[in-house]
């Protein structure tokens, strides 16, 4: 059988369904099917690959990730967050900005999702700025960028899917290598919304009470403790990133439930609903996404692409700075978990090929994709905080344009300069 036309094949039936809107789990294992259906291979070989595809121990740690940031969202934790980072930054100019910035960055440490980020963070913040006088589409653009900072600080459920897709990538070098690129991040939007919170002569925000002090400070702190039980655990080898999972799914349900008690533990059953949907289309993806990198594989693409871009250049820097538009355009069009799962197989030779480590190679690709996070027809972090600023995306998506710009800036420096990547899994070993 052509190999030839069964690339051809998956790659017309893939972009064809794209086009008609089908969802991209189906897509991905529609494309599969259709393309083993032409090549004569047996179907069974599909279904054992989609099952191998989720019998990895390491993937339980995504539900215990997605619950225990669902259980603390739903319990107040981001308006807890909100007034420790009110605390910290809330009285320079701009200052309801800057505790945005900072207020999603901690909320991310938690949660590991944007998407979560901008709608808890953005519920309390955006409302809020709006009423204190700043413009709405400058609030929803702070948030939305802001909300990046979740997939690259750990524990984001994007680094596991990438080290699975990598063939078994430290998720611990990758947690330990997310946060200086992540706290860069910060200091870069922090810093645009200062200037553009100057320009339009925004205020800073009021004081917290002094006697309100202690009880934010040990709100943020008890807050704060389930990222510690996640990165402490997984950081001093004491617990893998499942049994950390597991003990911060404990320790969220007794904080939420016992300790704030701001909901009531019937609405366990939401939250649990909520978890279980999330779930079962991030399984269902990653069962379809192994089949389809399979037959990546048995297609021969990953180095199809791999001479592909060494016939352009054999120079590194510009092989990166193709590798990177690439990503950012395709980051418009498909959603992140997807592309990471489908890109991670075909890119991961050339850049290996080049010397370059796979856990850099990880959090850029993560960033990059995070980035297609706020940019249309996709960008459902843009349209999560345009839904909640009441802004449309055509006024949202001009407002955000300085920080996309300067994310790209920090997207550029962090590719080029894998040392402040890897500093510290390179100090941890």
């Amino acid at each position: 059988m052509n190999l030839t036309m069964g690339v051809v094949v998956l790659v017309v039936s893939f972009v064809a369904m794209l086009l008609l809107r089908f969802p991209i789990s189906l897509t991905i294992a529609g494309s599969t099917i259709l393309t083993v259906l032409y090549l004569d291979i047996p179907m069974a070989v599909v279904g054992q690959r989609m099952i191998q595809g989720v019998s990895s121990y390491s993937l339980l740690a995504i539900p215990f990730f997605i619950l225990a940031g669902q259980i603390m969202s739903e319990g107040g934790l981001a308006l807890r967050l909100v007034n420790l980072a009110q605390l910290l930054v809330g009285r320079i100019r701009g200052g309801l900005a800057l505790v945005n910035c900072v207020a999603c960055m901690l909320f991310g440490n938690i949660s590991g999702s944007a998407a979560a980020d901008v709608s808890s963070v953005g519920s309390v913040m955006i409302p809020m700025m709006k009423k204190k006088g700043y413009d709405a589409d400058y609030s929803v653009a702070v948030t939305s960028s802001a909300a990046i900072q979740g997939v690259v600080m750990p524990p984001s459920h994007n680094m596991i899917l990438y080290a699975l897709a990598a063939g078994g990538v430290s998720i611990s070098s990758l947690f330990l290598a997310g946060i200086v690129p992540c706290l860069i991040l910060l200091g870069a939007l922090m810093i645009t919304s200062y200037i553009i919170a100057r320009k339009r002569g925004y205020g800073r925000s009021e004081p917290i009470p002094r006697e309100r002090i202690p009880k934010v400070l040990l709100d943020g702190f008890v807050s704060l403790l389930t990222a510690f039980i996640i990165l402490g655990g997984i950081f001093s080898g004491w617990f893998t990133a499942t049994e950390s999972g597991a003990l911060a799914c404990l320790y969220a349900f007794i904080v939420t439930f016992f300790i704030y008690r701001d909901i009531k533990l019937s609405h366990m059953g939401v939250i649990l609903k909520k978890t279980f949907r999330t779930v079962a289309m991030v399984m269902f993806l990653i069962a379809a996404s192994d089949a389809f990198g399979w037959l990546l594989a048995y297609l021969k693409i990953p180095g199809l692409v791999t001479d592909l871009f060494l016939s352009i250049s054999d120079n590194p820097y510009v092989i990166l700075i193709l590798i990177n538009i690439l990503l950012l355009i395709l980051g418009a069009p498909m959603d992140m978990a997807p592309l990471i799962l489908i890109m991670t197989p075909i890119l991961y030779p050339v850049v290996t090929q080049m010397g370059m480590d796979p856990v850099h190679f990880g959090v850029i690709l993560i960033l990059n994709l995070g980035i297609g996070l706020l940019t249309p027809p996709v960008g459902t972090v843009l349209f999560v905080g345009s839904a909640i600023g009441q802004v449309s995306i055509e006024k949202a998506t001009r407002a955000l344009l300085p920080f996309f710009l300067v994310m790209v800036g920090v997207l550029f420096l962090l590719t080029y300069t894998p040392g402040i990547v890897m500093w510290l899994p390179n100090l941890f070993g």
